[in-house]
Formats: C-alpha cells, sequence, structure tokens
C-alpha cells in the first residue's frame, strides 16, 4: 500500500510525532510511505531513512496556489492509495487540493478539541464531502468539535493515538538529586497554560521545602511573558527553564511527577508518555486526558490554579508506595489502550475499508 501523510509542519508537538511513528511502522509493514509538510524546518524526522519528506514552502496564504501544484504534481507522481492528512491546515489544503486531482481515499485527523474560531469551523464544515473519514483523537475532542458545528455524529469518528512503548519505559538512571523533581512538557503558547502553572506554584512556595523543583521543557512565542512571570511571582528557585529538548523520556524518568496544565488539548501524548515511563500525572481536565488517566492520577479543572496547587501538594505528601501503586496501574492502562499497535491496527482497518 502507498501512504501519503501530510502535516502541518515538523517541529516538536504531539501531533507531528504521532504522525512520525506512525510512518516508521507503516514501513516496517511494507508499505510505501511518503510525508508532505506544508511549511517550518524539519525538527523531528522518521527514523527509517526510506521516507522521502516534502516540504510545499506554504509559509503564506500567496503561497497557495505554488504549493498546491507542487503537492498535486506530488500526488499524480506517487499514485497513494491512502491520503492521510494532519491538523487542521493540513487538512483544509488536502481537502481543497483533492477537487481536479484524483486521491483514491483521504482521511482527515483533528488532533485537538480546540482547532480555532468559526472561521476554521465553517472550513471544516463546508470541505467535509471532500473526506471519506473524518477522526479526531479523543471523544472528548470529536464532541466539542460536533458541537460547533465542524462536523456531525455521522462523519467524526474518535480514533485514539498510540505511542510507542519501547521509547517510554521506566529506566534506572543515576541521579544525584535526591529532590523532588515535577517535568512539565510543551510549547510555550496559550495553550499550554503555563501561567496557571506558575500561579499555582506560586499559591503554595511557602509550604515547599527546598528540595521541590519544577522543570519545563520547551521553548514559543510566550517564554520571555513567562520568564517575566516566574520573576514577578519569586520563583526563580524553584522553576527552571530547559529549553527545547530531544530526550523527553530521560527528563520524565528523572522525574517523580508530571503536570500538564493546558486549557485545551485532543488527546495530550506526553500525558502516555509520562504514564508509560511510571511518572506520576498530575493534569487539567483539558480534553482527552481524563480519557487517558482513568482512575490514575490527580485530575483537575482548567484555569484553577487554587485547585492545581493543592493536587501538587497533595502529590508531595502521598506515601512511597501509593504513588508506586498508581503508577504500576497507569503504566497497565497505556499498555491496554494507549499502544502504537493499538493505533496501528485501527489505521490499517480504516486505511483498507
Amino acid at each position: 500500500m502507498k501512504i501519503l501523510y501530510v502535516v502541518t509542519g515538523l517541529g516538536l508537538g504531539g501531533a507531528e510525532k504521532v504522525v512520525i511513528d506512525l510512518a516508521d511502522q507503516m514501513i516496517l509493514l511494507g508499505h510505501t510511505v511518503k510525508i508532505v509538510y506544508l511549511k517550518g524546518n524539519i525538527i523531528v524526522s522518521p527514523k527509517n531513512i526510506l521516507i522521502e519528506l516534502i516540504g510545499l514552502d506554504f509559509e503564506k496564504m500567496n503561497g497557495f496556489l505554488k504549493a498546491s501544484k507542487k503537492y498535486k504534481s506530488i500526488i499524480k507522481e506517487f499514485k497513494p492509495d491512502v491520503v492521510h492528512a494532519h491538523m487542521i491546515h493540513a487538512n483544509i489544503f488536502a481537502r481543497l487540493n483533492r477537487i481536479g486531482c484524483k486521491v483514491q481515499k483521504l482521511i482527515c485527523t483533528a488532533h485537538n478539541s480546540n482547532e480555532g474560531g468559526n472561521l476554521r469551523m465553517l472550513a471544516y464544515k463546508y470541505t467535509n464531502f471532500l473526506s471519506d473519514i473524518n477522526t479526531n483523537v479523543s471523544n472528548e475532542a470529536s464532541a466539542s468539535l460536533i458541537a460547533k458545528g465542524a462536523f456531525t455524529d455521522k462523519n467524526l469518528i474518535t480514533v485514539y493515538n498510540g505511542i510507542d512503548l519501547a521509547k517510554f519505559n521506566k529506566i534506572d538512571l543515576l541521579n544525584d538529586n535526591a529532590g523532588i523533581n515535577f517535568i512539565s512538557v510543551g510549547r510555550f503558547n496559550e495553550q499550554k497554560d503555563y501561567p496557571n502553572l506558575l500561579n499555582a506554584i506560586a499559591s503554595i512556595k511557602n509550604q515547599l521545602n527546598e528540595n521541590v523543583t519544577f522543570s519545563i521543557a520547551g521553548d514559543g512565542e510566550l517564554r520571555s511573558e513567562i520568564e517575566a512571570l516566574i520573576k514577578s511571582r519569586g520563583l526563580q528557585q524553584y522553576v527552571q527553564l530547559l529549553g527545547k529538548r530531544s530526550d523527553i523520556p530521560e527528563l520524565l524518568n528523572q522525574s517523580n511527577f508530571f503536570i500538564l496544565s493546558s486549557k485545551h488539548e485532543g488527546l495530550p501524548t506526553v500525558v502516555m508518555e509520562a504514564m508509560a515511563c511510571l511518572t506520576y500525572v498530575i493534569s487539567t481536565d483539558c480534553g482527552g486526558s481524563a480519557e487517558i488517566m482513568g482512575d490514575t492520577g490527580k485530575l483537575v479543572p482548567i484555569n484553577d490554579s487554587a485547585s492545581l496547587g493543592k493536587a501538587i501538594l497533595e502529590a508531595i505528601n502521598l506515601k512511597d508506595i501509593e504513588v508506586k501503586e498508581n503508577n504500576d496501574k497507569a503504566r497497565k492502562r497505556i499498555e491496554k489502550e494507549f499502544s502504537l499497535q493499538s493505533s496501528i491496527e485501527a489505521w490499517l482497518k480504516l486505511y483498507g475499508n
């Protein structure tokens, strides 16, 4: 089978990593795979060198026609059996470019409960006829886009992402720091709501020992604002910004707890990764996280720094055996419900039907 993945970009986001893992697995199964990305630089890429990565240089709207011409030439030359687009820009682009260009099957996958404002929802709604199958990554995310009028319950289904458990596992690492370590991972943007996390830490800092540290791996457009908030709330001794990192499994393994403070998500892959690494998860109920966590970890409301701060203190005060039992249960849940193998099997059924 020939499979063409179309993505908005190949940055460090969870959706991008999902596509990369899918591509690598499909190659191992004997399929032929190419990846087309609309814009940006290649930051994450497949392991398999047989997977061709093709950029369309679609950085601005006035580049649409040029990008479309290049994309359609790829379709005509490659003749894919399936085109699988991911994220809203790639989804709409692949749909519009089906007009006048034969594509045997087009699958469009959203990765969030919030894909943008009314114009984007209308773009989804009025181009739905151009895709054969539409999916989202969690039941909550699917329900959200249906409620916004972008889809109906007849043209949108949920397909869970999965993670490669070989990459995310508990590893015994030498750690000279005997303190209590919290880790957060994600881009410095409005969605991840790091002010929520920093305000939560500020609300409890007088109850923290000096051996408690919070690290954030990531970067983005709001970095200067986050740095300013750390300083204004007097959190310099507690919070460390790590920048962009490619060693997320190691960071999770070095940490006692993982925190997700987001306003909205689809199916936050990093929560799965933390659970797989036997790292205790504290997360906002931001979409998809509840479906991943089940009855493990601590789930708090979005935009509620007081509740998040309380959950952090409760986690610190758990007994070691309570943390271990939780983490073992969380790992088993990921193995059963959110493995990459389960995800691959689901996609192959959709590709083949």
